[in-house]
């Protein structure tokens, strides 16, 4: 099957699903009542990518808001507010990919993996030297507390 060109392959098959309405290619279940096959088609009706987009958005500012952290993150209280923003900026990650899965955007999908990821690496810069994982540094210390 070496003589096969796959890219054209793959372009067809695109075109093809192109082509095909969401009603043909997420069919309502046959026997369901009209009630339920009603319900389908508002829901698939309704159904749009504004919110996705927004989801991720507001999910990507956040993480690039992490950039500009105005606040001391070396102990105590601002060491607490800026595990909990890396938390919410994992959450929304978390929250865009569940969202961006459901509408199958692979694009935004990857994205809001990304900032799940980027959450995780904000939280163990911080983290990691204070559990004696990574060597601690004047900017990130191996205490919790000030004091």
């Amino acid at each position: 099957m070496p003589d096969r060109d796959w890219d054209s392959e793959l372009k067809k098959i695109d075109r093809r699903l192109e082509s095909v309405s969401d009603d043909a290619l997420l069919p309502a279940p046959r026997d369901a009542s009209p009630e339920l096959q009603a319900r389908f088609a508002e829901e698939r009706r309704t159904t749009n990518t504004f919110g996705v987009f927004a989801r991720l958005s507001l999910s990507v500012l956040l993480g690039v808001g992490m950039l500009f952290w105005p606040y001391s993150a070396r102990c105590g209280v601002g060491l607490a507010a800026y595990l909990g923003a890396t938390g919410a900026v994992i959450a929304g990650g978390i929250w865009s990919s569940v969202w961006t899965f459901r509408h199958r955007a692979g694009r935004a999908h990857t994205l809001a993996l990304l900032i799940v990821v980027w959450g995780l690496v904000l939280a163990a810069i911080e983290v990691l030297p204070r559990v004696g994982y990574a060597t601690p540094t004047p900017d990130h210390p191996a205490i919790w507390s000030c004091g």
